[in-house]
C-alpha cells in the first residue's frame, strides 16, 4: 500500500497512474479543450458527457496538480499557470472541433466557459478555444471540399463538351446555307 499524501488523502501510487492517465489522453487526442464546468448541475453534466462520448470525445475532471504534472512531462509548461479554479478537460480524439463544437451547443454555452486548450502542443487561448468550436466538423469540410472537385470536374466537362458541340453547330449552319 503506497504513502497517503496528506492534503488529498489519495495515494501517491493512485496520482501516478492517474497522471499516466492524463498522458494517454494528451497523447491521444488531436485536440484538448479545458473549461470552467462550475454552473452545471448533475443532469446537465450527465447529458453533457453522453453527447461528447458518442462523438469520440473523453470527458475528465482531474486535480489541476495532476494535469499540471502530465503536461510538464510532455514538456508543455506554458499552461502552469492557468491550472486555477474547477476546471473539466475533453479530449477530443477523432476530430479536432467535436468537444469544443458540443460545449459551445446552446444547451451549455451558458453554463460553461472556455479557459484555453491544445491542438497537437499547441497552446490556444480562450479565443482561439472559441474560434475551433466555431469551425466545420471534418466530414463537413471533406463535404464542401468534395463538392468543390465535383463542380470544378463538372465545370471542365462542360467546356470541353462544348468544343464538340459548337463544331457541329458551326457545321450544320454552314450546311444549311449551303
Amino acid at each position: 500500500m503506497g504513502v497517503r499524501a496528506k492534503q488529498t488523502g489519495a495515494t501517491f501510487v493512485n496520482k501516478g497512474k492517474t497522471v499516466a492517465e492524463i498522458e494517454k489522453h494528451l497523447k491521444a487526442a488531436k485536440s484538448v479543450v479545458f473549461m470552467n464546468y462550475r454552473g452545471l448541475n448533475t443532469a446537465e453534466d450527465t447529458a453533457l458527457r453522453s453527447k461528447l462520448r458518442k462523438s469520440g470525445v473523453v470527458y475528465k475532471v482531474y486535480k489541476n496538480n495532476l494535469v499540471k504534472i502530465a503536461l510538464n512531462n510532455m514538456g508543455i509548461t506554458e499552461l502552469d499557470d492557468k491550472l486555477n479554479g474547477t476546471l473539466s478537460v475533453a479530449f477530443s480524439n477523432n476530430d479536432e472541433v467535436a468537444g469544443a463544437k458540443i460545449i459551445k451547443d446552446e444547451k451549455f454555452k451558458n453554463k460553461m466557459s472556455f479557459e484555453f486548450g491544445l491542438v497537437g502542443s499547441k497552446v490556444l487561448d480562450k479565443a482561439a478555444v472559441v474560434q475551433l468550436a466555431s469551425m466545420p466538423s471534418k466530414e463537413t469540410l471533406i463535404a464542401q471540399i468534395m463538392g468543390l472537385l465535383q463542380s470544378g470536374a463538372r465545370n471542365l466537362a462542360t467546356v470541353v463538351n462544348a468544343v464538340p458541340r459548337n463544331l457541329a453547330i458551326v457545321i450544320n449552319t454552314r450546311a444549311s446555307k449551303k
